[in-house]
């Protein structure tokens, strides 16, 4: 045999290997791809559960006179502004992440206030509606953080994934783009004070 038809030979062998290997890539970042889209289909889904949930909070709290009115048009219009916000789940970046989360915990927020100021009417404590909305929203919020936390690992696996050697190559070429996490509220890394008077 003679040295050119080996070089070609080895060449040929060479560019069928990495033409294997750039599909085997491809398609795994695309499954990711898709379990990362499909997590954050979760976390929307529990996300609009709890908006769902609070017209029904809403209501059950304006039968209750002399209630804050005020409470309850921040509660709203936090509401209109975190269902206003969505995010395309092809291009989820840190910075589209983060004003996600910021509506959202504009929302939690003034669900807070709406509880502790709900913590003044004991009639309103004592209704049945009430409990089983407050139940169920303790419940979502649960749900947001365990959907929050598949979200995360569903994105590390992703991000890790497309960044390593040679998938790195491929993922540039065929634009496989980092992903954005959630991360912790700020102010999470301190506990609150509680104090006994």
């Amino acid at each position: 045999m003679k040295t050119s038809n080996i070089i070609l030979l080895v060449f040929g062998a060479a560019l069928i290997l990495l033409l294997f290997n750039g599909c085997s890539s491809y398609n795994n970042m695309v499954n990711k791809q898709e379990t990362t889209s499909s997590a954050w289909a979760q976390v929307e889904n529990v996300y609009q559960r709890r908006a769902d949930l609070i017209p029904n909070l809403v209501n059950t709290v304006k039968g209750v006179a002399n209630f804050e009115q005020k409470t309850l048009t921040d509660v709203i219009n936090a509401r209109a502004s975190a269902s206003q916000m969505k995010v395309d789940a092809s291009k989820l970046s840190a910075d589209q992440i983060q004003k996600f989360q910021a509506s959202q915990g504009e929302l939690s927020q003034a669900l807070g206030r709406l509880m502790v100021v709900a913590e003044q009417y004991p009639q309103l404590k004592a209704t049945d509606n009430f409990k089983e909305l407050q139940s169920q929203l303790e419940g979502t919020e649960n749900r947001i953080s365990v959907e929050r936390g598949k979200f995360n690992d569903a994105v590390k696996d992703y991000n890790a994934y497309i960044r390593k050697f040679p998938q790195v190559l491929y993922a540039g070429l065929f634009g496989f783009d980092k992903k954005g996490y959630f991360e912790a509220e700020k102010g999470a890394d301190k506990a609150p004070e509680v104090s006994f008077e």
